[in-house]
């Protein structure tokens, strides 16, 4: 009886072995056919460009240069979620090849749009590296230069949505969705950089969890989330308003999860598997960690004092007082119970939506971020 157990247990480890093996092989040949899919969308804009203006060649390879930089790199997540999203809400579950290759061409553009805010979030960031590489102004040769090369990158979306969708019945519907996303993150970038009336001034009551949600919403989830599963579903022909209503609700939850790991990761994340180093304190930003300091039942005014003297302070012993901080008042044990909540509470969501729509876009987008690490 035993034996058999034992067998039975080892044959169910080598089956869940052998799933996870294809599962990943499969995630690799997915992320392969995508980086294929960016040369061709490189070459198709850098002869649209050859053919539309008179260039010299140096300017030519400046804006070549620019998007092999900026646009194919990090996880790229949003941009593969588009034909996961379009296959969850398309009949029978399942691509034709012509809607793969459209699926990651409109990928890319969502990985387009995040290249733009990157290069312009770093400069007002005055951040030094961004996914494991130098942050494209700080270049000598580039420097402000990657001001007006963000919205390079940013006009570069409707010149491929022309290309490969204008003859689709939803090119209007998503490139007015485009519009619309990349403005409201423009909003959310905006609250962002106003979260504090001026540069070296703390007003600590700012930081409240109804701002850091404004924040959240506007910056991250819409264009981070929404806009891929809106794009597969608008390539899929869905009309019914009420999913709609329901895909932003659950994407823009797992937006603000998503951007409170942002912010948990920027200060105690390694800069080596983040790519990035953490700047949140220095930049007296509104974060998850400082609303939740402040909201602590052990925070008092030698707390506050420490904030005070210490947040928004470009001094590494002053960033690590504010770490010291969130250590004491138990800021990464806040932050676990909180993974688990919002995990069981997005969860929830989806189940409940499963009543009246597909719901595989969101799996695959909360299985993607939960308990990540960078």
């Amino acid at each position: 009886m035993a034996t058999a157990m034992a067998t039975a247990m080892a044959t169910a480890m080598a089956t869940a072995e052998g799933a996870a093996r294809s599962a990943v092989a499969n995630g690799e040949d997915e992320r392969a056919a995508f980086l294929a899919e960016f040369e061709e969308l490189r070459q198709m804009l850098n002869t649209d460009l050859a053919t539309l203006y008179d260039l010299p060649q140096h300017a030519k390879n400046y804006v070549d240069r620019c998007m092999s930089y900026n646009v194919p790199h990090g996880k790229l997540t949003r941009g593969l979620a588009v034909p996961k999203c379009f296959a969850s809400f398309a009949p029978g579950g399942t691509l034709s090849a012509e809607d793969e290759k459209l699926a990651r061409q409109l990928g890319w553009c969502v990985e387009w749009l995040q290249a733009c805010f990157l290069v312009a979030d770093d400069i007002m960031d005055g951040s030094v590296t961004r996914r494991g590489q130098p942050c494209f102004f700080r270049l000598p040769e580039i420097g402000l230069k990657a001001v007006n090369d963000s919205l390079v990158l940013l006009t570069q979306i409707s010149r491929i949505l022309w290309h490969v969708l204008r003859n689709h019945p939803s090119y209007l519907a998503i490139a007015e969705l485009f519009q619309e996303i990349t403005y409201t993150t423009e909003i959310g970038q905006l609250l962002d950089l106003t979260s504090q009336p001026a540069p070296g001034e703390v007003r600590l009551e700012a930081f409240d969890a109804a701002t850091l949600q404004r924040i959240y919403r506007y910056k991250t989830a819409y264009y981070s989330f929404y806009l891929s599963v809106a794009i597969g579903m608008r390539l899929a022909g869905v009309n019914e308003p009420k999913q709609y209503e329901t895909a932003k609700a659950i994407c823009l939850a797992i937006g603000e999860y998503f951007q409170a790991q942002d912010d948990f990761l920027d200060c105690f994340g390694d800069p080596a598997v983040i790519g990035k180093v953490g700047t949140d304190i220095e930049e007296n930003k509104c974060t998850w960690l400082v609303v939740q300091a402040l909201s602590s039942p052990n925070f008092g005014d030698a707390e506050r004092t420490v904030l005070e003297r210490c947040y928004g302070r470009n001094d590494p012993a002053l960033v690590a007082e504010v770490k010291q901080l969130y250590e004491k008042l138990e800021i990464r044990k806040t932050f676990d119970q909180y993974e688990t909540a919002s995990f069981e509470k997005i969860s929830q969501m989806i189940a409940s939506a499963a009543d009246f729509m597909p719901t595989g876009a969101f799996t695959f987008l909360l299985k993607k971020v939960y308990k990540r690490s960078k």
